[in-house]
């Protein structure tokens, strides 16, 4: 979510209530440590590894406030689904998968709070209270049903004698008896279901836990449809430009365009930065591609500064980079949170290797991103067959397959590949091409494309297996949701079943995939 500025009420002083980010790691683990001591002596604290793992499976639940430089006070949170009973007992450790997030699930109903803190040189500021007005924010923001939260009663140890520890929770909630932290929850809306046993290692609590929850006023069903993401593909035109700058300001107008229609990905043609190209003005395209080599530094920070400004992530077509004394075709994945993942094309074309010295990668990978499991295919990588059953042996939801195709014969070669790739592994295809010309840049001279989202061919899916396509050779943007359940569907009950029905007993597949391509 948006920064926002604020003061203040006690102390006066400015602070900035944000989205977390990877640069605010250092502060975050120290402040963990100063505002749970005790927590702290049982090694029930952030570590850097924790809050690593929260930002790359779910970025827009991490909070911060900044004060003078300095974060004061920070919130965690992850999306969980309780399943048939939304109220059953759970563990901390449990519910947050020992605290690394890894069971975040974007397709849950429930807004998971698993921790709130404040530095004690700035308790009675109020800045709980805006920690727990951001996270309701973003539950109504991402249209989730309700808040629960496993809280902590920080008094109960110096009752446990007296009473059981429901019946402190109860007084606690009557107004009866004080406590810092549940009187503090229950004033911020939270209604308290019961309490558990064995939630949370914390002498203070006796180890007991409250189930708290807070249902979202706004929440609108319709309007989540389970185990589905949407998609943006940009057909992408070449055209001179001056500089860098100009390259900048179209591809962040296209990203801007697929966050307007929410999607959760966009993907950008193969050899998006060769339109550089036509102002470094070089003798020959060996001399080009390694000059755009040199730029990787500029066109990473980019991708990754728009991928955090709009919350989406990207498929940035290509680049190509240098390893050692290769240079390599290489698609990249821009992530909110600032991770990026590499997938160099592999099957290299007769006329890359002859005209830019391109050399083929050794890595095929699946990247788990908090939407989805996804691959990529850079274009020609898409015309054999096992290339697309690895990724989704591995996993593999959807492919994006950038591509760049000069005429209509060598695009319906990729078109045709891909719409097999979909029927044969039952997945989901996203293709984005590039059109227009470049006429002062040798081998980028004309391009053809059109670009397309393929779904498998049966009755879960469009007619014709095309979930959406883009005119010819025209520049646009084509948008569509991706049904991972129908998906599901196809591969178990389907009219056929691709998936389940190949003869491993009559044909063997080896992959010998390195796992670096330095």
């Amino acid at each position: 979510m948006a920064a926002k500025a604020r003061k203040s009420g006690r102390s006066g002083a400015s602070y900035v209530v944000r989205q977390a980010t990877i640069a605010d790691i250092d502060a975050l683990v120290q402040l963990n440590t100063d505002a749970y001591p005790t927590l702290a002596e049982d090694g029930v604290v952030w570590s850097r590894r924790n809050l690593e793992a929260h930002l790359r499976m779910f970025p827009e639940g991490q909070g911060v406030i900044i004060a003078g430089g300095k974060a004061v006070a920070s919130c965690s949170s992850l999306i969980v689904s309780l399943g048939r009973d939304p109220y059953r007992d759970h563990t901390w450790a449990g519910i947050t998968d020992g605290g690394m997030f890894y069971n975040h699930d974007p397709y849950g109903d429930t807004l998971y709070g698993a921790d709130v803190n404040v530095h004690p040189d700035w308790r009675g500021n109020g800045l709980a209270k805006l920690m727990y007005e951001w996270r309701r924010a973003m539950c109504q923001k991402l249209n989730l049903r309700r808040i629960v939260l496993g809280g902590r009663l920080h008094d109960y140890h110096e009752h446990a004698k007296a009473m059981s520890a429901d019946e402190y929770a109860r007084k606690v909630e009557a107004g009866e008896l004080g406590d810092p932290v549940l009187s503090f929850q229950l004033k911020q809306g939270f209604v308290l279901k019961k309490v558990m046993p064995n939630y949370l290692r914390d002498p203070l609590s006796k180890n007991f836990g409250t189930f708290l929850e807070w249902i979202n006023p706004d929440y609108n069903a319709r309007l989540r449809k389970p185990r589905a993401i949407r998609v943006s593909s940009v057909q992408y035109q070449l055209r001179r430009i001056a500089g860098f700058d100009g390259f900048k300001q179209q591809v962040r107008y296209f990203v801007d365009v697929a966050k307007a229609y929410d999607s959760d990905f966009v993907c950008f043609p193969e050899l998006l930065t060769a339109q550089l190209m036509s102002y470094l003005r070089l003798k020959t395209p060996l001399e080009s591609i390694r000059k755009l080599t040199t730029l990787t530094p500029q066109v990473d920070k980019l991708f990754t500064s728009l991928a955090h400004e709009f919350q989406i992530s990207i498929v940035g077509g290509t680049h190509p980079i240098r390893y050692r004394n290769e240079t390599r075709n290489v698609a990249s994945l821009y992530l909110p949170d600032g991770t990026i993942h590499r997938q160099p094309k592999i099957h290299i074309t007769p006329n890359e290797r002859r005209s830019w010295g391109i050399a083929g990668g050794h890595t095929l990978k699946v990247f788990d991103t908090p939407k989805a499991r996804v691959g990529i295919l850079v274009c020609y990588d898409s015309e054999f067959p096992e290339a697309a059953r690895y990724l989704c042996d591995q996993g593999a939801e959807v492919i994006f397959v950038p591509f760049c195709t000069d005429d209509r014969q060598a695009y319906l070669r990729v078109r045709y590949c891909c719409q097999a790739r979909a029927v044969e592994n039952q997945v989901y295809m996203v293709m984005s091409g590039t059109v227009g010309n470049l006429p002062d840049v040798e081998n980028m001279d004309i391009q053809y494309a059109q670009s397309a989202v393929l779904s498998p061919s049966d009755f879960a899916f469009a007619r014709d297996g095309v979930l959406v396509e883009a005119s010819p050779n025209i520049e646009t943007v084509i948008t569509t949701d991706l049904d991972f359940e129908a998906l599901q569907e196809a591969i178990n009950t389907g009219s056929v079943r691709p998936r389940r029905d190949r003869r491993p007993d009559l044909f063997k597949f080896e992959a010998t995939l390195r796992d670096g391509d330095g």
